[in-house]
């Protein structure tokens, strides 16, 4: 009976719903004042979470979804720092080791003495040294590099030798891209081992001075 009550409420003739008096709410029917109550409560907890929780839960879920990267970059920080010292350690004797390494470095390369090792070398592996030709020198930003093209001829043994034999050289020199071509063999040579023609490049360095 108490719902019947309450939905006749909204049959009252003297009530305008097309014009109601908002300045006279309390001479409404009561069950269009609740009505008209509920509607107001519903539109203000909406209005709430619109303009107010809605922003709140998506400034939530970026910073949820940010979490292992920030992890990650504090992770990161945190070893960096810890680390700082050994890393400066190490660094200052990376550092030092390069200059030694530097100082060992001759300020002259005396090319001349240095191809007469070379062919030294060469004639007492028993190879027939055809050609020594230092090129241009290749600046560097703390050294300048002197290449020099080789050409010697010989059995494939003696040639590993002479190879061996470089490093026993006084001086720094390292040695790159070599080929290997085969020569025709004279009517008086016997031996078992076709002679072979190598060309090699040398390389041999020398401190960079303050005016070079």
């Amino acid at each position: 009976m108490k719902m019947k009550a309450f939905f006749e409420g909204f049959k009252q003739e003297n009530f305008d719903y097309q014009n109601p008096d908002f300045n006279n709410m309390g001479s409404w029917p009561l069950a269009i004042k609740i009505t008209t109550c509920l509607l107001l409560s519903v539109l203000i907890v909406f209005g709430f979470y619109w303009f107010l929780i809605k922003d709140s839960y998506s400034r939530y879920d970026r910073v949820v979804s940010r979490e292992p990267t920030l992890k990650q970059q504090y992770q990161t920080k945190s070893f960096q720092v810890a680390n700082l010292d050994a890393f400066k350690l190490q660094l200052t004797e990376m550092q030092e080791n390069f200059d030694v390494l530097l100082s060992q470095l001759p300020e002259d390369v005396k090319m001349p003495g240095l191809i007469d090792d070379i062919s030294t070398t060469g004639t007492q592996s028993g190879l027939e040294v055809d050609r020594i030709e230092p090129a241009n020198d290749v600046v560097k930003e703390f050294y300048i590099e002197t290449p020099i093209s080789i050409t010697v001829n010989g059995s494939y043994h003696e040639m590993g030798n002479f190879v061996s034999s470089m490093a026993a050289i006084p001086r720094i020199v390292t040695l790159h891209d070599f080929s290997l071509e085969g020569v025709a063999r004279s009517n008086d040579e016997n031996d078992s081992e076709a002679p072979l023609k190598m060309t090699i490049l040398a390389k041999t360095y020398r401190y960079k001075g303050g005016d070079e």
